[in-house]
């Protein structure tokens, strides 16, 4: 896919890219993870959105060729463990000293972070008055001294590594900021609507694999002297997964297509991640269903499928947080002025 040059893109042809909008972002994102792939495609290109828009012309260079080669661009050091949905409580923390910036501090639930050559990483800054204005983007090369990587064990995504990563004094200087000081999230929270479209495609894909699995194992299982898609019980389950499905891709083109149209995804994206989320997760629980003993196997591909598909109501916010969003908005929006 490298060499064919899907790992660029969505980016300028100046980086070695190719612009593409959103629509047909999303349809190779479904399309791999339909093929089965864990992570589907797609989510390294929305990390180094970051990088594109805010990031200097070095840092531009240096991610963009990683993501060229097929590379992962930066593992992205945000969670922490007493800050998840709540980056409020983010104590890792940047220390500004004439041309240097020293980093201290915890992040966990890192992936890619044994593989990747770089980290971005989300920092309070120490001088900061304005708490608004406190956190700080910056690009840092793992291997800086004081930097030490734990790997952790995970029930899903095996092909990916999972870390905490450790900061201990670690000097980096002053151009290693993405951006505007203080602006770190704000900047992180503009590729969140991307991210959570990609995540909802990648969703839908997964689902449609579990989907197209069940079903011809329902139309080749034998039981009781007939295929078990005979039975009226397994044929609600195929017709609920379809309706769930169609649903999905039906939210995921729409919610791409408005990207591409330069409307706001702030309340459209929550709504679709939810919604994929816990339908994809459905859709993959009934597939599994389906399949009875033999989906509960290693080596069935139905099996993987629903341990991976898992983390998605979790990853790129949680089910609660995109309530959170959406009913909050709704709120807003019908609040008498």
């Amino acid at each position: 896919m490298a060499e064919a040059g899907f790992g660029s893109l969505g980016f300028p042809e100046e980086y070695g890219g190719t612009p593409c909008d959103a629509v047909t972002l999303s349809l190779i994102c479904e399309k791999v993870a339909h093929a089965g792939l864990q992570s589907g495609y797609g989510g390294s290109i929305v990390s180094a959105g970051d990088i594109m828009e805010f990031g200097s012309e070095e840092q531009k260079q240096r991610v963009l060729g990683f993501l060229a080669e097929g590379k992962l661009p930066f593992a992205l050091g945000i969670t922490e463990p007493g800050a998840g949905s709540d980056n409020s409580g983010m104590q890792t923390s940047a220390t500004w000293k004439d041309s240097v910036v020293v980093l201290n501090g915890t992040k966990t639930l890192v992936t890619g972070a044994q593989t990747a050559q770089d980290i971005l990483v989300l920092a309070v800054d120490t001088d900061a008055t304005d708490p608004r204005q406190a956190i700080s983007m910056f690009l840092v090369p793992l291997s800086t001294p004081g930097i030490t990587i734990s790997p952790i064990e995970k029930i899903a995504w095996h092909t990916t590594n999972t870390n905490e990563v450790f900061f201990d004094s670690v000097e980096v200087p002053t151009s290693a900021l993405v951006g505007r000081k203080g602006a770190g999230f704000v900047q992180l929270m503009r590729n969140f609507e991307l991210e959570r479209l990609v995540l909802s495609a990648m969703v839908l894909g997964q689902a449609q694999a579990a989907f197209d699995d069940a079903a011809r194992y329902a139309a080749t299982r034998v039981q009781f002297k007939q295929p078990i898609g005979q039975f009226q019980q397994i044929q609600l389950k195929l017709t609920e997964m379809a309706i769930k499905l169609e649903n999905m891709r039906n939210f995921v083109h729409k919610t791409a297509w408005m990207l591409d149209q330069g409307q706001s995804l702030r309340t459209q994206g929550a709504m679709c991640k939810r919604y994929c989320a816990q339908a994809g997760w459905e859709v993959v629980d009934d597939a599994l269903q389906i399949h009875g003993g033999i989906g509960f196997t290693e080596g069935v591909r139905i099996s993987r499928i629903w341990r991976d598909q898992r983390v998605h109501r979790i990853g790129g916010g949680t089910d609660e947080v995109m309530v959170h969003i959406v009913g909050r908005q709704i709120v807003k929006d019908h609040t008498p002025r």
